[in-house]
């Protein structure tokens, strides 16, 4: 025997769907968070290249290096890797704005991060530290929803913990 749906139960079983929809959604939006245990080299060559500044012109010549980088490696993940661990004003490029953060007054160059979306393709993590973001009180809702970009304890301390496992330390600038 079937049962008749009115307009009203319609409508509040698709707004439960809905609901549902934009929370699973928002659940895969959340940045992955690593912890030192999750780091690992898994290359013969692994580097990690120290972003502490937000310096728009010095990100793109990172950008611009991390891809030389891997040009001679003909861009295979395979044969090397490179994470970006961002932390201070280096965050910038990974959030989706600057209101409500210490650098609201500053005008955000957008395109730095489709640069290193499309370093991503070739293996590229960025890895952003959970302490910025508390210090500065920036909502970590802010983080752009990149499988690319993880969340670490420290950003220094994951900078020590990289080399400890073998990735070679550059610095731009």
């Amino acid at each position: 025997m079937g049962r008749k749906v009115d307009r009203r139960h319609l409508l509040g079983g698709l707004a439960l769907v809905g609901g549902a929809a934009v929370a699973a959604r928002s659940a895969k939006a959340a940045v992955t968070t690593l912890e030192f245990k999750d780091l690992k080299k898994d290359t013969d060559v692994a580097c990690v290249y120290h972003c502490d500044f937000g310096t728009p012109k010095r990100i793109s010549a990172m950008a611009r290096n991390i891809g030389n980088h891997l040009s001679v490696y003909d861009f295979d993940p395979f044969k090397a890797k490179v994470v970006v661990v961002a932390h201070s004003a280096g965050i910038q490029p990974f959030i989706d704005s600057f209101d409500g953060t210490p650098w609201s007054k500053e005008t955000q160059d957008k395109s730095l991060f489709t640069k290193f979306e499309n370093l991503s393709k070739y293996g590229v993590e960025v890895y952003l530290c959970r302490i910025t973001f508390t210090a500065n009180k920036i909502d970590l809702a802010k983080v752009r929803p990149a499988s690319f970009i993880k969340m670490v304890p420290s950003g220094v301390a994951t900078v020590a913990e990289l080399q400890g496992k073998g990735y070679a330390y550059l610095k731009v600038g």
